[in-house]
C-alpha cells in the first residue's frame, strides 16, 4: 500500500490528500516542493532564470537572535536597475519551489521578488509530511515576528547588498527601487499581505490571496495567538490591497469576505476582493489538486495589473 499522510489543511482536507505513491514522495523531495501537499500535479509551472539572477541566502534578523539569520529567495532581471519590489510571503509549507516559480515569474515582469522563510526558526516547512508538524513549526511565527522579518529584509534590500549579479552599465548602485515595495501572499501569507499593508511603512500596496481575514476561533490552529486580523485594521489599512478569493473555500466563510468588502467600501478605502466563482481555497497553487487554471490566469492578471498601477 503507498504511504499515507496525517494532514489536516488549515482551509479543510480533500480525500485525494491522503495517498502518496513512493515515487510522489521521491519526486516531491528532490523537486523540493511541500511534502506535506501530496503529489505534485503535472500542471505545475516551471518558470524559467533565463535573464534572471536568481540566489538563496541568509540576512541578519531586525533584532539581535544569536546565529540565527533569516533564509531568503531572491529573484531579479539580470541587470536590474531601480526595479520595484515585491515580498512573496508563502503558505504555511514555508519557501518551496511554487514559491520560488512564483519569484521567478514577477522577476520576469521585471521586479525584485524577495521571499524570506518565516517558518526557519523552527525547521523546514518544506520538507515535513505531517500537517500538526507544520503546525509546530508555523505557530511560533507570531505576527510581530513576521513583521519584524519583513522589515529586516527591506532595511537589507536598503543597503543595496552586491550579490555578485551582473550590473547595468551606468553603475553598481541601486537594483531595487525602495519606493516602490509591495506584497503578495498565499493563504497564510494572504493574511500576512493585509497586514503588512496596515503596519509596514514601505509597504506601498499588497495583494492577498484566500488569507484568513478574521480571528479563528481559539481552539484551531492559528487561533492561539492574541493578535489582530485583516478585518481589525482595516481603519489602519491606508495602501492599496487586492484580495483573491474563492467562492467555496472551506476555511473562509464567504459571509467574513462579504463583510471585509463591506467595511472597505465603508472606509472608502480602493482596497476590495475580488471572488471567482466555483473555486477553492489555493486556486493559484498549481502543484495541488485545488488549481483552478482559468481563475489563477485572471487573478495574476489581475495581480498585475495592481501593482503596475499602484508601485
Amino acid at each position: 500500500m503507498p504511504p499515507v499522510l496525517n494532514l489536516t489543511r488549515p482551509e479543510g482536507a480533500e480525500p485525494q490528500d491522503f495517498h502518496l505513491s513512493r515515487r510522489g514522495v521521491a519526486g516531491l523531495f528532490f523537486a523540493g516542493y511541500a511534502l506535506a501537499t501530496g503529489p505534485v500535479h503535472a500542471q505545475a509551472i516551471t518558470t524559467t532564470t533565463d535573464g534572471l539572477f536568481t540566489q538563496s541566502l541568509k540576512i541578519k534578523t531586525l533584532r539581535p537572535e544569536g546565529k540565527y539569520e533569516i533564509p531568503l529567495y531572491i529573484a531579479m532581471p539580470e541587470k536590474a536597475k531601480n526595479r520595484p519590489v515585491i515580498i512573496v510571503v508563502s503558505e504555511v509549507f514555508g519557501v518551496h519551489d511554487y514559491i520560488r516559480d512564483v519569484c521567478r515569474r514577477l522577476a520576469h515582469k521585471g521586479y525584485v521578488a524577495v521571499a524570506p522563510d518565516f517558518f526557519a526558526r523552527k525547521g523546514n516547512a518544506a520538507a515535513v509530511t505531517d500537517f500538526e508538524k507544520i503546525k509546530d513549526l508555523v505557530e511560533p511565527a507570531t505576527n510581530r515576528q513576521v513583521m519584524d522579518d519583513m522589515t529586516a529584509t527591506l532595511n537589507w534590500l536598503k543597503t543595496d547588498p552586491d550579490l555578485g549579479q551582473k550590473r547595468a552599465m551606468f553603475g553598481k548602485k541601486n537594483f531595487a527601487d525602495m519606493s516602490r515595495v509591495g506584497v503578495t501572499g498565499f493563504c497564510w501569507g494572504g493574511a500576512v499581505t493585509w497586514m503588512a499593508a496596515a503596519n509596514i511603512p514601505d509597504v506601498k500596496a499588497g495583494v492577498a490571496w484566500y488569507g484568513r481575514l478574521q480571528r479563528p476561533p481559539t481552539d484551531q490552529f492559528l487561533g492561539k495567538e492574541d493578535r489582530k486580523w485583516p478585518l481589525d485594521v482595516v481603519p489602519a489599512l491606508n495602501k492599496p490591497v487586492l484580495g483573491l478569493y474563492a467562492s467555496d473555500d472551506a476555511g473562509i466563510p464567504q459571509a467574513d469576505v462579504d463583510k471585509m468588502n463591506a467595511a472597505l467600501k465603508a472606509s472608502g478605502k480602493p482596497s476590495h476582493i475580488i471572488v471567482y466563482p466555483g473555486t477553492k481555497h489555493a486556486f493559484h497553487a498549481d502543484y495541488r489538486p485545488s488549481y483552478a487554471e482559468a481563475a489563477a490566469k485572471q487573478g495574476w492578471e489581475e495581480l498585475l495589473k495592481w501593482f503596475d498601477k499602484y508601485l
